[in-house]
């Protein structure tokens, strides 16, 4: 007989505000405690100085933390001029120096070459593994990382203030996989001076917004309290943008145990609008629920089937 696992069945998104000094993985133990959750993961880092959005999933949410890692994301920051540091962040050793310090018109006049599609090369202290390790981890043991440059999309990079020679505060918009410690490092470069990143917080990440935020030590006051469960939004929430479809009975036990299902016409023409020609159908991601708004799969549009590949179960564990 299986072993049933430790805590309850809780599914469901938490976003909550995570403070500076606190990693992620802290704070997704703390969430996961509060609510006696059996499986609990994030969608996308923060580090510990950085503050702000950190989107948690739970159970069966989980499921869907890949298309929340994929979504737009915002951060504002400050970029403090004249040092540059190993991490490209406060937190690390100085390895460079420079005198000069940009005019909020040099700032302005940089922006459009760092905004857009652009090459980066990720901090040497990053997640980024390199012949099976972690990049930072490499980096602390002072092993010498070489990380390639990867093709990232900043959507909008714009200048908010200036509040003094040494320092200027921005606001990005950017896509998967874009750091904006090596964003600010490489501006410095452009400018003809040192920066690394002073401040850090992440403001939205995909639905998920500072607004609906709770900072994370309100809820660690919910410790197994009913209260909590009020910040919980439900397993959709990460799915923003991707067609939903409700399915009956039958096909929702189909779904569920693995199998396709044929796609009616009703639904084909709710789909439909998501792509430009019916060829642009194909392998089309579809969330399907029941009508009582239960997610069962989610689906791929192929050869007028909806093919499950990823199937929520929501059993007691």
């Amino acid at each position: 007989m299986a072993r049933r696992k430790k805590g309850d069945a809780v599914h469901g998104w938490v976003v909550v505000d995570k403070p500076e000094g606190v990693t992620s993985t802290q704070a997704v133990s703390i969430v996961k405690r509060v609510f006696n959750a059996q499986k609990a993961g994030h969608a996308g880092t923060l580090d510990p100085m950085a503050t702000g959005v950190l989107a948690i999933a739970l159970g069966e949410a989980t499921k869907t933390v890949p298309y929340a890692m994929d979504a737009e994301k915002t951060y504002r920051f400050t970029a403090a001029w004249g040092e540059g540091r190993d991490s490209d962040d406060a937190e690390g050793a100085v390895i460079a120096t420079s005198g000069v310090r940009p005019t909020r018109e040099e700032i302005e006049r940089a922006l459009p070459a760092l905004t857009g599609e652009i090459a980066q090369v990720p901090p040497v202290y990053s997640a980024i593994k390199v012949g099976g390790e972690r990049a930072y981890d490499l980096a602390r043991d002072g092993e010498a990382v070489a990380l390639q440059p990867r093709t990232v999309h900043i959507y909008e990079a714009r200048l908010v203030s200036v509040p003094g020679r040494d320092h200027a505060e921005f606001e990005m918009r950017c896509g998967k996989g874009a750091y904006v410690r090596a964003w600010v490092r490489d501006l410095a470069r452009l400018l003809g001076t040192a920066g690394y990143v002073s401040r850090l917080r992440r403001t939205r990440i995909g639905a998920f917004s500072e607004e609906d935020a709770i900072a994370l030590e309100t809820l660690r006051g919910f410790m197994h309290s009913p209260a909590a469960f009020e910040h919980l939004r439900p397993i959709s929430t990460a799915l923003d943008g991707i067609p939903a479809l409700a399915v009956a009975g039958p096909d929702a036990v189909r779904l569920r145990s693995g199998n396709p299902i044929l796609i009616r016409a009703a639904q084909f023409a709710r789909i439909a609008d998501f792509a430009s020609s019916s060829d642009d159908l194909q392998g089309l991601t579809v969330f399907c629920s029941t009508g009582e708004g239960e997610p069962v799969a989610l689906v791929a549009f192929e050869a007028g089937e909806l093919r499950p590949f990823r199937v929520f179960n929501f059993g007691t564990g």
